[in-house]
Parts: structure tokens; sequence; C-alpha cells
């Protein structure tokens, strides 16, 4: 079969795809189970409400959407709903576009439309000459489909449908996940199984999976994603790849779902047959010209590129004596014709710079501040080392008002246990969102920079590295699912609060019980907290095993660059622990708004969550409860683990809410959880006593093995490394 038939055998694929998901396991079918309510009082309403649905328009994308309305509502409800007659006009769900609506139509919703933007959506309960119709639209047949799945997700989460009047569209433009995913199958830092992409059997195989993927970002509003690896293999970009790129953006098509792909800076010398890759050098800037031409031949809404560049050993404009500048520039002209943007990423750091490595980002751009086009967006980690547990938000954002900036959260766990520990990523997002620059004033938070609304940014963007794999359940732990859930929502509005998207989304996936909603979701929001004290309490970062970053590794410290040591970033000895990266250390606070410097600077004013990532403190240092340094890091491990138990003990009583497979499943990761946060607090307690020479306080559990045995364990199959 050949590529030019795949547009024929796509809407077969949709209807096998919604048929199987409406049976598959339960893992499988993520947040869009749309179970059957069982209360008969609530159901009578909704059908009441709901007597059929009329579509306005025949695009592939309302096609999609009108499927997903009639197998949720059918699901849900239990009873068919028919598209109307001609006598039939009251009750109905009308879905259509604004060009596709009645001028009354168009006329009633005037103000609506004059608030959304062109991903916007409005649900509107319109009563007109006795009529009652429920109308989801928007300006283009996409904003449509995401009206179409926040509204199965109202039905979803037992809320009303009477009466609806809701506006909405998201703040940030670009909202794309990053597949850290290589072309032989493996993913970096993935914990899920294999790559979703079967790269040898693409172009001619669509595999139903890639339609319910692009489905399930579409239902939480991601708009964008980069199919690659940003540790880029340059074969991605020729022929006989492009055209299975091809395949993969014509399936994701009418879900919105834009490809990007990571772009290997050094491809014009290897698949382009140049000698150089210097983007001043003319036959460069054509090859790259040329690149972007064929691609937008065969994809004519592909997104643009990814660029990691002279960063961990990746070749870029360095490499001939250029600045990022040069490069994102020349990659920008060449993509620009199509519309296309390119992503260029800030996580940066060299052996050659010892000094503190957290320094090295703001110190490398902030002097390319509006020198790089308007296509252009600097990707920016949420934190300056990486994806740790807890971090200090980045101070690059708001420090560069005419550059476009763009957040890049880490899905998968790689510093936060895997996929076998239940930690709720939200609530890390939200932290970091409402994090306050102090660029302009007071309240200019992080989530202000990156929606654009600081600086008036051409573009907006955020990111969020995948924790998606060929598992059947996606994301390797059940749980694991809200954290790409999540993502998705904060993409859509970064000032969503944490809790009410944890809600939403157990409601959407196991149960509305509230026996069963309320303590799981306490347990949801607790686990970020736990991990964090289970592994890097009080400001403590980077101390994972080395490589792999599976499990404790505080004693590392032989590696040839000193920035890839645990010991460089806690620092212990005999005085004390920890970075002092404050005016009489590193000076890294310096590079954040006055207000904010001032804060970190001060160890009676630093926050204690980042202690001892800004200050080298004493053992007998005196914590704000009185506690010593030493009790306190130490009792905080203790604690991490007690909320750890917690979970477990709330989770063995929900056997009665949920289906057998997804509670045993949670049940035996969580066990795993328990046993390896005993595991993180026995090693560093160990390793850290040998300098603080001090006794445990009461209350914690005294280590049953060795410091050595600890240290002679090794993980050479790791997942993900």
């Amino acid at each position: 079969m050949k590529l030019k038939n795949i547009q024929s055998i796509f809407y077969i694929i949709i209807i096998y795809a919604m048929s199987f998901t409406a049976t598959a396991q339960k893992d499988y079918k993520l947040w869009l189970q749309y179970e059957s309510k069982t209360d008969r009082e609530i159901i009578t309403k909704y059908l009441n409400t709901i007597q059929g649905i009329e579509i306005l328009g025949s695009s592939e994308t309302l096609k999609v959407a009108l499927a997903e309305l009639e197998l949720g509502l059918e699901n849900m409800l239990g009873k068919k709903i028919t598209h109307p007659t001609d006598n039939e006009q009251n009750n109905l769900i009308v879905i259509g576009n604004k060009s596709s609506l009645p001028l009354t139509l168009q006329e009633n919703l005037k103000s609506e439309f004059e608030k959304v933007s062109k991903d916007g959506f409005i649900i509107k309960t319109i009563t007109s000459k006795g009529k009652k119709n429920i109308v989801i639209t928007g300006k283009n047949d996409v904003a449509v489909l995401y009206g179409v799945f926040n509204f199965l997700r109202l039905i979803q989460t037992n809320k009303s449908i009477e009466n609806l009047n809701i506006i909405d569209s998201p703040k940030i433009d670009v909202r794309i996940l990053n597949h850290w995913d290589n072309l032989d199958g493996t993913i970096e830092r993935g914990y899920a199984g294999f790559s979703l992409w079967n790269w040898h059997k693409l172009p001619d195989f669509i595999d139903q999976r890639y339609i319910d993927y692009a489905r399930a970002n579409a239902s939480i509003g991601i708009n964008g994603t980069v199919l690659n690896n940003v540790n880029a293999n340059a074969l991605i970009l020729t022929p006989q790849y492009l055209e299975k790129v091809q395949a993969l953006a014509t399936a994701f098509r009418p879900y919105g779902l834009k490809v990007y792909l990571t772009a290997r800076f050094s491809a014009p010398i290897e698949i382009g047959g140049l000698k150089t890759a210097d983007p001043l050098n003319a036959d460069v800037i054509n090859w790259w010209k040329n690149k972007a031409a064929e691609i937008y031949a065969r994809i004519p809404n592909f997104g643009g590129f990814l660029v990691k560049a002279n960063s961990e050993g990746q070749p870029g404009p360095q490499n001939y004596n250029r600045n990022h500048v040069d490069g994102a520039n020349m990659l920008a002209d060449a993509v620009a014709p199509f519309g296309g943007i390119v992503m260029w990423r800030a996580f940066v750091y060299s052996e050659h710079d010892a000094d503190d490595r957290a320094k090295q980002a703001y110190s490398e751009f902030v002097p390319y501040d509006g020198k790089f086009r308007d296509n252009v967006i600097v990707q920016v980690k949420n934190g300056a080392i990486d994806f740790q547990p807890r971090e200090p938000f980045h101070p690059l954002f708001g420090a560069m008002p005419k550059t476009n900036t763009m957040m890049e959260f880490q899905i998968t766990q790689e510093y936060l246990g895997f996929s076998t520990h239940l930690v709720y990523l939200p609530k890390l997002y939200q932290e970091v969102l409402e994090s306050d620059t102090y660029r302009k004033s007071k309240g200019a938070t992080v989530a202000k920079v990156i929606d654009g609304s600081l600086y008036n940014n051409k573009i907006t963007g955020i990111a969020g590295v995948a924790n998606i794999g060929n598992d059947l359940n996606w994301t390797g732990h059940p749980f694991a699912q809200a954290n790409w859930y999540g993502f998705g929502r904060l993409a859509w509005n970064p000032y969503l609060d944490s809790e009410i998207i944890a809600d939403e989304w157990l409601k959407s996936t196991f149960s509305n019980d509230e026996n069963f909603v309320k303590p799981v979701k306490e347990m949801m929001l607790q686990s970020r907290e736990a991990v964090v004290n289970y592994m890097t309490p009080l400001g403590l970062h980077h101390i994972m095993d080395t490589g792999h970053h599976y499990g404790p590794g505080p004693w590392v410290g032989n590696l040839s660059r000193p920035e890839w040591n645990p010991t460089y970033y806690h620092k212990a000895d005999t005085k004390g622990i920890g970075f002092d990266r404050s005016k009489t250390g590193s000076n890294a606070t310096a590079q954040y708004a006055p207000e904010v410097a001032k804060l970190f600077d001060d160890v009676t004013t630093c926050p204690e969550k980042d202690l001892l990532w800004f200050h080298h403190l004493s053992w007998d240092y005196k914590l704000k409860n009185g506690q010593s340094l030493w009790d306190g890091i130490a009792l905080k491990y203790q604690e991490g683990v007690d909320e750890v138990a917690s979970m477990n003990a709330t989770w063995n009583k929900m056997t009665n809410y949920i289906d057998k497979e997804r509670f045993k499943e949670v049940q035996m990761l969580l066990n795993i959880q328990n046993k390896e946060a005993k595991w993180w607090r026995d090693a560093c307690l160990l390793y850290f006593q040998q300098f603080s020479g001090k006794e445990l306080p009461k209350g914690v559990e005294k280590p049953t093995q060795s410091l050595e045995y600890f240290k002679s364990l090794k993980f050479p199959f790791a997942p993900g490394n």
C-alpha cells in the first residue's frame, strides 16, 4: 500500500479505534473511560437535555468530533443519540465552526466569538423560539473538537449540562510533547516500554495506537509532538524517514496535532554531503532551506524544528566559532516562509566552566536577548540544573523580555523514581508556574512569562518531555497518566490548580465516588512532597546514582566532569552540607531579580525547601523549627518514608471502588515505592553521617544494611539510560 492511500484508510482506522477503545482494558483507555452512569436521576437529566446531535460540516476533524461525542454519550448514558429529523430540533447538541453556523446563531454568539482565540471553544445553551439546544463551536474545527472533549468531561465528572455558558481559550500557543524516542525503538529516559513509532512498518502500516495517541492529546488540548530525541539522529531528515513522518502527520492532522522534528545540527555533513555545518556558510544555509521546502511539500502543516546544540556533546554553531543566535536564526529563516518555528533549547553546560553549572544557561543566553528571529522560541527547563524533584525556578524566566521563551517540563520521571513511584507532577508544575520572578514588578510569575502576557511575546509555548511508551497503559504506572493529563491541562491554562486537575483525572479515569476521590486525591497531592523528602530534602539535588539516575548515589565523585558528580552538588564535609550559591559562593543568586536574589541570598529568608540549594551550612545550623540541620535532614528522610507508607494504607482501602486489575497494579507499585523510599533514606543518611558524625535522631529508623552494601549495588540494565 502506498502513502497516497493512507488518507483513504483513515476513516476505517478511526472507526476501528473508537470501537476498540470502547472495550479495551481500562488501563489503555486513559482518562477517556466514559464509564456507564448508574444514577438513574442523573442519566435522566442528561437524556432530557440531549435528544439528538446535529453536525454542521464534513471535515475530517468534525467527523472525529462527532464519533467521539457519539461514543462518549452512548457509553455513559446507555442510549445511542441519533441525528435529528426535520421535525426534531429541540434539545440538540449542535457542533460546527463559526462559519458553518446559521447567521442567527452567529449573531447570537457574536460577543462570545470576540472573546475566543483561534483554538478557543464556546459551549452554550441557546433558547430560541421555544427551542433549547447546546451549541459547541469555535473559529475552526479543531476548536470544536476541543469543545466536544470538554463537554464530555462535564458528563464524566457528573457536572450539570443545563444552561451552559463556557468560553475557553488556550493561554499558550504551542502546547507540545517532546518524545526522546530513538529510531531503533528505544526511548532515552523512557520507563513505559519502547517507542510508539514503529519506523520499520511505517508508512504503510498505521497502528491504531497512533490514532488513540492523537485522540488522547486532543482531549487535553495538546497541539504538537516532537517525534524524535533531542539527541537527534540525522536520518530522520532523509526522504526514507520523511515519508514515514508524513504518514504520522496525516494520521494526527484531524486531531489538531502538528508534527515537529528534532534537527541534528550536523545533518548537512552527515546526510547532505557537505564538509561543514557552519550556519553562516552559504551552502549550509541553502541546504537547510531546501530541506525545509522538502518537508513542507510533504507535510504542509509541519510545525518546525527543535534543536539541542552545543550541549552534552551535541554539535552546534559553537563548533564553528558561531553563537546560538547564528544557529537558531539560520534554521528559523529556512522554515519562516512556511510558517514554521524553531525551538532552541537553553539546556547548556560545559566542563570548561566548573564554577556553577546552574549559572551557565543564563550567562550564555541573556546577552542575546532581542537578537533571535520572531519565529525562534528559546526552550528553558523549569530549573537551572536538570528536572530535579525540586528546583527553584530558572533565572532565565523573565530575564529575556525581547525573546520568545517557552517552558520545558519533564513528564517522564527521570529523577523521581521512574514509573515505579507514584508522583503527581502537576504539583511541581504549579509550584514553578506560580513562582514570582519580580522581573517587572511583584506578581510577574513564571506563568505570565510563558503565556506572553508579561512582555507581549510573538509566540508562546510549553513543552513536556513525554512519559509515553508502548506499555498497554501507555505510561508504565497508572497514576503516571495523570502527569500527561495534568501537563496538557496546565499547557492550556497555566493558572489551573493542581487539585482541580487531580479531581478531574480521578473522576474521568476511575470513579466519581467521593469515598474514593477524596482520599486518593489527597494521596496524589502529597506524593510529590513525599518523594522530595525521601530523596532530596531541604534543597539537596542531583544526588541520584550516575548515568541511569536510578536510586541514590551521593557518594559518586570519580566521573571525568565535575558537574556529573553528585558530590559536586551537595559538597558534604565535616563542616556541613550544601552548595553555596549566595554572594559568598558562586553568586548564582545574582542572576535573579533583586527582590528574589535578596530572598535567596540571605540564609534567614531563604525558603527552607531551597536551603541547601543556595547555602552550605553547618550540621548544627538551627532550622526554624529548632532542629539542627542534621536532625532536620534525617527526619525529612523518615517523613518521606512514612508518607509512602500512608499512601499504601490509603490505597489498600480502595479495593471496593475500582476494578481489581488496576487496584492490584497500583498496590504492587506502591510496595516497590515503599521499599525504595527506605533504600533512599538509609543510603543517604549512612553516607552523610560519615561527615556529620552524629547519631540519628529519635524517630528515624536505623538502617538494616551497611553503607558499603548500598555502594555495591549496580544496575547495568536500568531502563531509559
